[in-house]
């Protein structure tokens, strides 16, 4: 059975910083991409980040570069979202994604991020 587990989400106050961590388990997670996205109240889900399978390449939302960063341990089936200089803007639900093709696809259940002072 596959999943996803995210956790590391909360109420942080600008300028402040998380690190999201999603456990995997029940598919081959090295051979697999692994996401990040997000989603705010009314809005569409957005690609925040993304890890190559190795973690050798990675690509990242403008509104994010140079404040987040993705990273993976193939080894422990996590992925990373180390979020700095938090912005109110940033507050949404966080998504994990575990992407091979249009079938081997799968999602978590997300983890709340909320920034405000």
């Amino acid at each position: 059975q596959v999943r996803l587990v995210e956790s590391g989400g909360g109420l942080v106050q600008p300028g402040g910083s998380l690190r999201l961590s999603c456990a995997a388990s029940g598919f081959t997670f090295d051979s697999y991409t692994m996401n990040w996205y997000r989603q705010a109240p009314g809005k569409e889900r957005n690609l925040v980040a993304a890890s190559g399978s190795a973690g050798e390449s990675t690509n990242y939302a403008d509104s994010v570069k140079g404040r987040f960063t993705i990273s993976r341990d193939n080894a422990k089936k996590t992925v990373y979202l180390q979020m700095n200089r938090l912005e109110p803007e940033d507050t949404a639900t966080y998504y994990c994604n575990a992407y091979s093709d249009r079938v081997r696809n799968f999602w978590g259940r997300g983890t709340q991020v909320t920034v405000s002072s």
